[in-house]
């Protein structure tokens, strides 16, 4: 049971009581996994005394399994129960007794008050790419191209080649080199060379990543030369990749362009609808909900940084040193308070539509995505927490708002459509009388 406690702008309170009968099953489930996952020696699974597994797992293990098992469920729920759609969230539970209900209490904000223009009456203009043959045949040659064999050659390089050389150098090493791709002052320098010849590669000033690179010379000893050998496009080559005959393989290359092409104006389609809502949208972000996006996308960037073996303060240091810090920071705002425009328009759309998500859809979507990170549902729901069970649940209604609106406007486009399609009706009758009679009858 939820109770709104205060509401200030934004800023909502409200706490929430679990019923003692649903802390008594909390503490049953938990002692239950416990019971058949713990291993005590001299007892049987699932045999032994709950006294015997508290001490091996730790005195307060047990409640704070059962505080966090009522929190991730309860918490969601109440805001729900509440329709608070809350950016952020503090949670103060109360002590946890078996056989007593369990409290807690919620302080957070919620988004601000966001009014839409009109929708319904946009006019998507995206489109899917359209599949025709020159793009089928242009496919097919790039299937031919990434099956292509090279044979080794006795002559000079000539433009479509695959070169082997050698750089000179402590630090150099052999690689090869596909000229019809290669750098203009690659290709320029080995072209008409041979087998066994040294070259001096001159390679312009450039950037790559955040370094200048200033020009200069690469020596390298050729070692091999061989030639592109294409593959007829015929039945052989559609079965080298598993197809039983050139017709089947371009049947279902058209039907797998056609789908990705569907996919892509979707997508299309969702960007210019979600930029149309954003357009017209009225609302004033609190400073507070863009900093936490900012930092929270500044956190991701960390994170990743960490994961490539590079500290944050290392690269913010090169930044400094390179004067690209404050763009970089300009951006990082910039980014986030797009962010943050989008999903304030999503969030007014699925409200005004009405948008809701059952318990049994949102179960559902959670065990698929537990599954497919080979978790339990209740292994992902602790990982989340309650705070990102929340923005999981919110991230569906949302989803669920933009394909009911897209639905309707690709509704409207039919029905606009079909009166259309009647008024043109009557003047082919006029035109032929006779053949309009034949298909009524």
């Amino acid at each position: 049971m939820a109770e709104l406690m205060s509401r200030d702008g934004n800023k909502v309170e409200f706490k929430v009581s679990v019923p003692a009968a649903e802390v008594n099953r909390a503490y049953d489930q938990v002692w239950a996994g416990l019971s058949r996952d713990v291993r005590v020696p001299g007892f049987r699974p699932g045999k032994a005394p709950r006294k015997v597994i508290e001490g091996r797992v730790g005195k307060g293990y047990v409640e704070q399994e059962v505080r966090d098992r009522l929190l991730q469920t309860h918490y969601t729920q109440a805001a729900r129960e509440l329709k608070l759609s809350l950016v952020d969230a503090t949670i103060d539970p109360q002590p946890l007794a078996s056989g007593q209900a369990f409290e807690f209490k919620v302080s957070g904000e919620t988004y601000p008050e966001v009014k839409l223009s009109d929708w319904s009456a946009a006019e998507l203009t995206s489109t899917s790419p359209e599949i025709t043959d020159e793009v089928l045949e242009r496919t097919l040659s790039d299937l031919q191209e990434r099956n292509a064999t090279f044979d080794s050659v006795d002559r000079p390089i000539e433009a479509t080649d695959q070169v082997t050389i050698e750089e000179q150098g402590e630090d150099g090493g052999t690689y090869p080199v596909y000229l019809d791709v290669a750098e203009p002052h690659v290709r320029e320098a080995l072209l008409g060379k041979a087998k066994g010849d040294t070259v001096e590669i001159t390679v312009p000033a450039h950037q790559h990543g955040d370094h200048e690179h200033p020009e200069h010379t690469v020596t390298v000893k050729i070692m091999d030369v061989k030639t592109k050998q294409l593959q007829e496009l015929g039945d052989d080559f559609a079965k080298s990749l598993n197809f039983e005959s050139m017709d089947r393989l371009r049947t279902d290359l058209r039907d797998e362009l056609q789908r990705r092409a569907a996919q892509e104006g979707d997508s299309a389609r969702r960007e210019e609808f979600i930029n149309h809502l954003v357009d017209g949208m009225q609302v004033t972000i609190p400073q507070a909900l863009l900093d936490r996006r900012r930092e929270a996308m500044l956190e991701e960037i960390q994170d990743d940084l960490g994961r490539q073996g590079v500290k944050w303060g290392e690269y913010e240091a090169f930044m400094k040193e390179q004067n690209k810090l404050d763009d970089f920071m300009a951006d990082l705002a910039k980014n986030a308070e797009s962010r943050v425009k989008r999903d304030l328009a999503l969030e007014q759309l699925a409200e005004d539509l009405k948008v809701q998500v059952s318990d049994s859809e949102f179960n559902q979507t959670m065990t698929l995505l537990a599954q497919s990170n080979n978790l339990t549902p209740q292994a992902l729901q602790k990982q989340l927490g309650p705070n990102g069970i929340n923005s999981y649940y919110t991230s569906l209604v949302r989803e669920k708002g933009l394909q009911q609106a897209l639905g309707q406007l690709g509704k409207g486009a039919r029905d606009a459509a079909a009166p259309a399609a009647d008024e043109a009706k009557p003047a082919e009758a006029e035109e032929t009388p006779a053949e309009d009679t034949k298909t009524e009858e």
